[in-house]
């Protein structure tokens, strides 16, 4: 494998700096206390050693093992490299660990062993099964890689897996049942001819059979050619088996009438030539890299008709193993899984194929820059970005490995599983989940001013999917229809969101004669009342929310915030003439929420006492007990100034018009984030804990510290949440994502549920 000089080097600064590798060990427990050590390890230790001895199923629940997998290689069969070594195969087996981390959630380690024979090799593994809950075998050479697997699998009981083998096998079916779904082909029929008996090729061929494909119609070959009936050479029962009743061939014969070629073998071994006489629509997979059997271009020149995969991301249908092995691995962890059997491919096979008919996520969609995707010839399988395959395939293969008996735990609820999945994959679905749940009992209407937008588009299939509210959409049926279609949606008109048509709508004069009459005393004529409804989208969805033809708004995806701020106000009307934002960030730390994040400059004290309280109910909507800290410079009087004076005075209106909320202040960051360090300087605050809800002082105080928390975080932020209208109403911003306007609407429909209990 040869490398330009510009990646060489830029794959050897990102290895070496900041921090030479891409793993280490964060420890998950507190330990900045004499009780956290006596806990963390003498004399504390000694009670989940003796627990997991009286009964070894407890050590998932004291210890790592149940999430934890062992990458072990010996460097035998290195990506492309070959045998260079257990050493040199470390920064390989590193980035193992790192997509099971990313992807799935799942702490490895890498272990390199430095053996070649392959009955110590297998002694060796078989040794760390007290440590791990599964193994996942690496570039291991063929064919010792399937005596090693079999052995492991017959001695072990935690998940053994070749991921060389059933990785690859396992994305190939998933894109040769959706290649046939696309041209028409019944697996059970079609002919299919492989260059490439190692590893990856037996094990594609074997699930291909499980999946149903008839083994009459498989031709195989090797570097020796095609395996024929009576060969001599060929030494193993698999082999063989796929021998039978062969006549002695070359690969071009073989390929006449074929309607797959699957190549797991070299470069450029698929001429031209060879692809022209094949069935109509053919699949060509050719697999090898980073140069594959026939490159797409050359085959689609002589078969345009063609619908290719290859291993390479330049080009479509990247046949990748990280599509599967977090997953399947997840999903067995989690069902306690004592091996990955036929049953639990399979359905992971299905899983993957079943997802790449789906709607593409926007997520997968920014990862391969913006480019629009759909199923269909050049989109057979996910894209390995695609947030939604963790979902979607460890449930499968846990509930294969719970109905095939290998599980040693059950999953009860799958629903719930489904939800502690989701939250790992949205950082901020455990922070909405309480929202989400709320949403659901009793949908709303929720009404969206961009409904052209493709992120709208893309949210209301989620919100569908996961029936948060009833949507409406304003836009343009033709656009909407055109931009439906080359996103890849399955969305209709009327049938999965109702429609309002600015330029086209029977309720034109009575919306632009309720602005008229609204705005007729600041400057607006009912000809500027006409033009601004036939032309401002939150206008038109703020007039709907006031007429009751829908229950709540977003807007601001296209417009600036105070302007869109203004046209809802000036429908809506305010409560208390005070408009505030709040916003959260969820973070491995906790959830933290800010105001006012996007409305006032410099509120007054009365002010900040509205919000507070205001923000204080909202807290509460997420299902937590707000604890509100107000910030300055100055702690509990240390300093005088403008921002100090303000916030005391703040508190003091809080405790009076809110008598029963936790808030303490002024403080600083410190003394509201660090309990202990507040206790000791002042023992008597309102609350024990961390601070939840960060009431600022200004707009600049606010913002700052919302993006200085999120970054140094890696949170994701929820919101902004605007509060103070008299009927609910959100404004976006510019930058929103499809998940930030999933969450907003399913927030703004319980801010809409809540308005209907109090009317």
């Amino acid at each position: 494998m040869s490398l330009r000089e510009d990646i060489k080097q830029a794959a050897l600064d990102y290895h070496k700096h900041p921090t030479p590798g891409k793993i280490k060990i964060t420890a998950t427990k507190a330990l900045t206390t004499q009780q956290d050590l006596a806990l963390a390890y003498s004399p504390g230790v000694a009670a989940p050693s003796m627990a997991i001895y009286e009964d070894p199923a407890t050590a998932a629940d004291y210890t790592a093992r149940a999430n934890m997998v062992a990458v072990v290689t010996n460097g035998t069969a290195v990506l492309g490299l070959g045998d260079i070594g257990p050493l040199a195969a470390k920064p390989v087996m590193e980035g193992k660990a790192v997509l099971f981390k990313k992807f799935a959630g799942i702490d490895v380690f890498d272990i390199e062993i430095d053996e070649k024979d392959p009955d110590k090799l297998i002694d060796i593994i078989a040794a760390l099964e007290p440590t791990f809950g599964g193994i996942n075998l690496e570039d291991i050479k063929s064919p010792e890689c399937f005596y090693i697997e079999e052995k492991l699998k017959n001695r072990m009981k935690v998940p053994v897996f070749h991921d060389d083998q059933h990785g690859t096998a396992i994305i190939c079916g998933a894109a040769v049942i959706n290649a046939m779904h696309v041209v028409g082909k019944e697996l059970s029929q079609v002919k299919l001819v492989t260059s490439g008996a190692g590893a990856a090729g037996m094990a594609c061929l074997d699930l291909l059979v499980e999946l149903g494909m008839s083994m009459d119609n498989i031709i195989v070959s090797d570097s020796a050619g095609v395996l024929y009936e009576g060969r001599e050479d060929l030494e193993s029962d698999r082999k063989r088996a796929y021998a039978k009743g062969v006549k002695q061939q070359s690969v071009t014969e073989a390929l006449v009438g074929a309607d797959i070629f699957l190549g797991v073998s070299v470069a450029g071994v698929l001429k031209p030539e060879m692809i022209k006489p094949m069935a109509k629509d053919p699949l060509i997979m050719a697999l090898a890299n980073p140069i594959p059997e026939i490159m797409p271009d050359l085959a689609l020149e002589v078969r345009p008709d063609a619908i290719i995969a290859t291993g390479r991301s330049d080009f479509p249908n990247q046949v990748n193993n990280v599509l599967c092995f977090p997953y399947i691995f997840r999903g067995a962890l989690d069902a306690g899984a004592s091996c990955i059997n036929e049953a639990m491919k399979t359905a992971c096979v299905h899983a993957l194929a079943q997802l790449a008919r789906m709607e593409v996520s926007e997520v997968s969609s920014k990862a391969y820059g913006g480019k629009e995707m759909k199923f269909g010839r050049e989109y057979l399988i996910p894209q390995p970005f695609d947030p939604r395959i963790l979902i979607h395939v460890a449930p499968a293969v846990a509930k294969a490995a719970m109905e095939s008996g290998v599980a040693t735990r059950q999953i009860t609820n799958m629903a719930e599983y489904k939800h502690q999945l989701n939250e790992f994959v949205y950082q901020s679905g455990l922070l909405m989940r309480p929202v989400f749940d709320a949403a659901r009992k009793d949908l709303k209407r929720v009404v969206l001013a961009e409904g052209e937008d493709d992120r709208v588009l893309r949210a209301v299939q989620v919100i569908n999917n996961d029936q948060l509210a009833i949507p409406i959409l304003i836009g343009r049926p033709d656009v909407i229809n055109q931009r439906i279609k080359r996103v890849g949606l399955n969305l209709e008109i009327g049938r999965d969101f109702e429609l309002v048509n600015p330029q086209d709508d029977p309720r034109f004069k009575a919306y632009w004669t309720q602005y008229h009459e609204l705005m007729q005393r600041q400057g607006v004529s009912p000809q500027i009342a006409k033009a601004i409804v036939r032309t401002r989208t939150t206008v038109i969805a703020a007039l709907m929310v006031k007429r009751g033809e829908a229950d709540a708004m977003l807007a601001g995806l296209t417009g600036r915030f105070h302007k869109v701020l203004q046209h809802i106000t000036d429908v809506i009307g305010l409560k208390d003439q005070t408009p505030s934002g709040l916003s959260a960030v969820a973070t491995d730390m906790g959830s933290y929420f800010v105001t006012d994040t996007n409305v006032n400059p410099n509120p007054s004290a009365e002010e900040i006492a509205n919000m507070a309280i205001s923000a204080a109910e909202r807290v509460k909507a997420f299902g937590k007990t707000p604890r509100l800290a107000l910030m300055s410079y100055s702690n509990f009087g240390t300093r005088d100034g403008n921002s100090p004076e303000k916030m005391r005075k703040a508190l003091k209106l809080i405790r009076k018009l809110a008598p029963d909320l936790a808030v303490e202040g002024e403080m600083d960051a410190e003394f509201a984030l660090m309990p202990n360090i507040r206790a000791h300087v002042f023992p008597n605050a309102n609350y024990e804990q961390k601070a939840n809800l960060l009431i600022m002082p200004n707009l600049d105080s606010a913002t700052m510290a919302l993006n200085m928390i999120r970054y140094f975080s890696q949170g994701v932020t929820v919101g902004p949440m605007l509060m103070g209208t008299n009927l609910p109403a959100h404004v976006l911003n510019p930058s929103s994502s499809v998940r930030r306007i999933v969450n907003m609407v399913a927030i703004a429909a319980v801010d809409a549920q809540k308005v209907s209990q109090e009317s």
